[in-house]
């Protein structure tokens, strides 16, 4: 096989685009590979596993720069003890309006299958001197109009590959709200007592697989970082979240301590009585360094003189016009009240109409 000049400088710019992508997406933590010293290097293009190719290196970026959903994934709790993993079960299951599926593929129907589940998970425990996690809960979901059969069905198929081999579970799906998702409750202890307790970089991997089986279902979705996408820190604990629903259900008008001292923060940096903290300055400075790299992947599509790939550069370019900045809650906030205190100077014939404040009660 030949190997042209042209072909050589294709690849160069192939291997800057994939370079340029995998540093405009990578993930806020550490993550590490081992690599083969007799292989050909390649660029990585998810958090957990996977190279870049040319056509999945441009399918990312189109998949980013053209805003497809992005999956969601929470830990929604702990239970301890066999009383508590019942009650969770109860609640996923709707006390029996909702069907609860093993992970062998039965279906919990009776209140004596779903007792005699969750004393199975919490005897290995009997032993310690306090109580410990019997089990852990969390939530795969999926933005309105997404069919729930495949969200569940890609749950199904993420919870086989990452825990069918270590850890029992059981899977739930709701549909009473707008958004289709899918509880997953995991035995926390495994049969090789390893326990299962994941952190961002496995929450990362379960975003990674959750979107993968989507698309491998049809469904349009992409799990990237919020700053891949010109977003700021935003979001809330899963406590802080129930909370709030939790007083707007009671009508209350009481604010959590959490939001009263976002909003006293806020408001002192308005009047220029104390300064953003220090993370705004971060992330302010990692969304120049991703947008050089987003620019550099244009650069690189330009280069190709392919049509699709100019469209792909043009859609770039859109994506970065309408995101100059990478503004995080508390800039949000103080720049509400900010615009309010100018308005409150002003005369009365020139204060014009504001924008509505955020919105405290929504989550993430």
């Amino acid at each position: 096989m030949r190997v042209t000049g042209q072909s050589l400088n294709d690849g160069a710019r192939l291997m800057g685009l994939e370079s340029a992508l995998w540093e405009a997406t990578r993930p806020a933590f550490r993550v590490r590979y081992i690599h083969d010293p007799t292989s050909t290097p390649r660029v990585p293009l998810y958090a957990s596993y996977g190279f870049a190719t040319g056509p999945t290196a441009r399918a990312k970026l189109a998949r980013i720069v053209r805003k497809a959903p992005e999956v969601v994934v929470k830990v929604t709790g702990r239970q301890r003890g066999g009383v508590h993993v019942k009650a969770h079960l109860d609640y996923i299951g709707r006390k029996g309006n909702v069907e609860i599926e093993t992970r062998d593929g039965e279906i919990l129907t009776s209140k004596d299958d779903i007792a005699e589940r969750a004393a199975e998970w919490s005897d290995t425990l009997q032993w310690r001197s306090r109580p410990t996690v019997s089990s852990v809960g969390l939530v795969f979901s999926m933005p309105a109009g997404t069919d729930p059969d495949k969200v569940l069905g890609a749950v199904r198929a993420l919870a086989h590959v990452e825990l069918s081999d270590n850890h029992d579970y059981v899977l739930a799906l709701h549909t009473d709200t707008p958004r289709p998702h899918v509880h997953l409750t995991v035995q926390a202890e495994g049969l090789d007592r390893t326990r299962f307790n994941p952190r961002p970089v496995q929450l990362n991997r379960f975003r990674e697989r959750f979107a993968r089986e989507l698309r491998a279902r049809g469904v349009a979705a992409e799990a990237t970082p919020r700053r891949a996408r010109g977003q700021g820190i935003a979001g809330s604990s899963m406590a802080l979240v129930k909370l709030r629903a939790r007083l707007r259900t009671e009508g209350s008008r009481q604010i959590t301590q959490s939001d009263r001292r976002t909003n006293e923060q806020a408001v002192a940096v308005a009047r220029g009585q104390d300064q953003l903290p220090p993370f705004i300055a971060a992330g302010t400075f990692r969304w120049q360094e991703i947008r050089r790299a987003y620019e550099q992947t244009a650069d690189a599509l330009d280069a190709t003189g392919q049509v699709d790939d100019r469209e792909l550069a043009r859609d770039v370019r859109t994506f970065l016009d309408k995101h100059l900045g990478m503004n995080a809650t508390p800039e949000v906030f103080a720049e509400h009240h900010r615009r309010r205190l100018e308005a409150e100077r002003k005369p009365s014939n020139q204060i014009t109409k504001e924008a509505p404040a955020p919105d405290h009660g929504k989550g993430r």
